[in-house]
């Protein structure tokens, strides 16, 4: 079992990246969605969060209301940090929990925003990533993809300057995919890419069965 984090800012084209890397046999993990299943109605994390930030973020229903979190989580110093302590354990469980009921010779990959600035998918020696593919694009296009599919600029800015740099995510990276041309070019990046990943998982293997 090979597992790949990947990562890339926003408007970079990673998920785009990722549908490509699942129709050539990949495994995908969403791990932002993993982040938002933790905290809904009967998640791993969610009666934490509640008992941890309070009535400010009840919806009407009892459950947690998201957009009420991001505004208590992000107008205090604080609250990211508070939020991630509860939620990243639950998010390293359930992918552990995940992983485990996949084939040995699965190939799997992490889709995350936020592989550099945390330590998700990391926590179970037995089911971290062991490589990690960036996926990159000039700022200025990035944000105009971005407000391209309806977010404000300034917005999409603000999450920009709160994501880690090119250059953090490069000094992690085993492979980059620039990510400012079209589809088709992409496309191509991808399946050289699946070959060198293949690639990897082969050596993973044969390092598995020596030590056997």
């Amino acid at each position: 079992m090979l597992i790949v984090g990947l990562t890339g800012g926003i408007g970079s084209g990673k998920s785009t990246v990722a549908r490509l890397l699942a129709g050539r046999g990949a495994v995908i993990v969403d791990v932002d969605a993993v982040g938002r299943a933790v905290i809904a109605p009967g998640g791993r994390a969610e009666a934490g969060v509640l008992a941890e930030f309070g009535s400010a973020i009840v919806a009407a229903d009892g459950t947690i209301d998201r957009p009420s979190l991001a505004r208590v989580v992000f107008e205090h110093p604080e609250g990211l940090a508070r939020l991630n302590a509860i939620s990243h354990p639950a998010i390293n469980a359930e992918l552990t929990d995940r992983i485990g009921s996949l084939a040995d010779d699965s190939i799997i990959v992490y889709d995350m925003a936020i592989l550099v600035e945390s330590n998700l998918g990391r926590d179970d020696p037995t089911h971290r990533y062991a490589r990690v593919v960036v996926v990159e694009a000039p700022l200025a296009l990035r944000i105009e993809r971005a407000v391209g599919r309806g977010m404000g600029e300034a917005d999409a800015r603000s999450r920009a300057a709160a994501q880690a740099t090119d250059e953090q995510r490069r000094a992690v990276a085993d492979l980059v995919l620039r990510n400012d041309a079209d589809l088709t070019t992409l496309e191509a990046q991808v399946t050289q890419a699946w070959t060198t990943i293949r690639s990897w998982a082969a050596v993973d293997r044969g390092a598995s069965s020596a030590m056997s």
